[in-house]
């Protein structure tokens, strides 16, 4: 999404306070580096008095406009604000209208003689500009990347060619071999990043400052994913397709294994829906977003969606004396040995978290670097120092530090969610099993009897 920002009916319309409206947006200009305020500049007169353009940004009277644009369609044209004939409407939007080609049509037949002076509008796929998926070589963003290949090879998608896709990880990750399989598979034009521990804990500073939260296992799985996103741009691309979504939709944490029925099973999904804008929709978003690169979730579209959450949850459980893995039915959907959308090993993988696929040492890092820094009496007076969410361990000690430091003030911190996690879980399902009480690392891996690759000591 592009950068928007509007400050209406000020006390002030000074040049002074045009002058600040600028500085403002510039600070949301990452998500938008194609056209800003300051990237042009032409006077135009709107129709009222007081009105005044300048590419980017509107100004009428007391009331401003300003617009950061990250051109995925047309990006010769299409700049904003955005003006009817005669300058009465004003409008900055974000460029996703999905039904573009509709309503088109609609508006010839009730408007003859209108012409549209751009094409700048999108879909999950079209793209003027070179794209590609985010592929960690687990179920979802595998199944995106199969599904992109086969619509670019049925009808001729994309202008730049083979699907490029994008993996990152530690040397010897399991997301690196997986990715590279799936990629080999598809025959997708493969591009695979690595990264040290100390360069990932070297840039958790920007990381914060970008994503907005100290929660742990979102700032565990953006930072890769945000040394990932500077490395997609340098190749020059700008959108990508990304896996987000199915996890919560299907019940696909391991934690699920757990659920005590369908009915808590179903409420779990519904939680975890309505938070993807605290947690994993946050870090796709400004992960990306941190370096002018837009990420598309097809698994959150509004039709998928009505249809999956639809699906009775007792077809969504997980039960290992049926065979039954997690998001079981969304793996038999695409269970087609006559003509495969991925390997057999990869279709039935167990579920890794981003921030574990990555690789293991990865978390292992961060909190023996959250050891260095933070000292057990620190920790100890954390609930003086920070009575609202207070952090359990060392490492959430440390994020919270550094997210004050971007953001002191209080209502900044509240708006980070808290409580007790279990490998992605909510507080509410953190009670599904006893042996979870207590349990201080939201990891997949802290699940005994459930992840193949548990900590020692891990509870079950």
């Amino acid at each position: 999404m592009c950068g928007i920002l509007a400050c209406l009916f000020s006390t002030d319309d000074s040049p002074a306070m045009r002058a600040r409206v600028l500085a403002l947006s510039r600070r949301q200009r990452h998500r938008g580096p194609d056209c800003s305020s300051s990237s042009s500049s032409s006077s135009s007169s709107g129709s009222g008095s007081g009105s005044s353009s300048q590419s980017g940004l509107h100004q009428w009277q007391n009331s401003f406009l300003a617009h950061e644009r990250l051109a995925i369609i047309d990006p010769a044209s299409g700049d904003q604000p955005l003006f009817n004939e005669d300058k009465t409407i004003v409008v900055a939007v974000n460029g996703e209208i999905y039904n573009h080609v509709e309503l088109k049509k609609g508006i010839k037949a009730r408007h003859p003689g209108k012409k549209f002076r751009t094409e700048s509008d999108c879909e999950r796929m079209m793209s003027d500009v070179p794209f590609g998926v985010l592929l960690s070589g687990g179920l979802d963003s595998s199944l995106v990347a199969s599904i992109a290949a086969r619509k670019i090879a049925r009808d001729g998608d994309s202008k730049w060619g083979k699907l490029h896709s994008f993996c990152i990880g530690l040397e010897g990750s399991p997301d690196l071999a997986a990715a590279r399989g799936v990629a080999s598979f598809l025959g997708t034009d493969h591009h695979e990043f690595t990264f040290t521990v100390q360069e990932g804990i070297d840039a958790i500073g920007d990381v914060i400052a970008h994503i907005e939260t100290y929660d742990v296992t979102t700032i565990r799985a953006s930072t890769p994913m945000f040394l990932m996103s500077r490395k997609i741009k340098a190749l020059g691309v700008k959108m990508v397709l990304s896996g987000e979504g199915s996890d919560e939709v299907f019940g696909g944490y391991l934690y699920f294994h757990k659920a005590p029925n369908r009915e808590e099973f179903f409420q779990e999904t519904v939680r975890k829906v309505q938070a993807l804008y605290q947690f994993d929709c946050l870090r796709a978003n400004k992960s990306t977003m941190a370096w002018g690169v837009e990420a598309r979730v097809p698994f959150l579209d509004r039709a998928f969606l009505d249809t999956a959450m639809a699906i009775d949850p007792a077809e969504k459980m997980i039960d290992r004396s049926k065979g039954r893995i997690e998001k079981w039915i969304l793996r038999k959907a695409f269970d087609t040995p006559e003509r495969p959308y991925l390997p057999e090993a990869v279709l039935w993988r167990q579920k890794e978290q981003f921030s574990d696929g990555v690789g293991y040492s990865w978390i292992d890092g961060l909190k023996a670097h959250a050891e260095e820094l933070v000292s057990d009496q620190q920790l100890a007076a954390a609930q003086h120092r920070y009575p609202d969410n207070t952090p359990r361990t060392k490492e959430a000690y440390l994020y919270r530090t550094v997210f004050e430091g971007h953001f002191p003030q209080k209502a900044a911190a509240d708006t980070v969610p808290g409580g007790p996690s279990v490998a992605c879980s909510t507080a509410t399902a953190a009670l599904w099993d006893a042996a979870w009480a207590g349990q201080e690392d939201p990891s997949g891996r802290a699940v005994a009897g459930v992840h193949d690759s548990a900590y020692a000591g891990a509870k079950a």
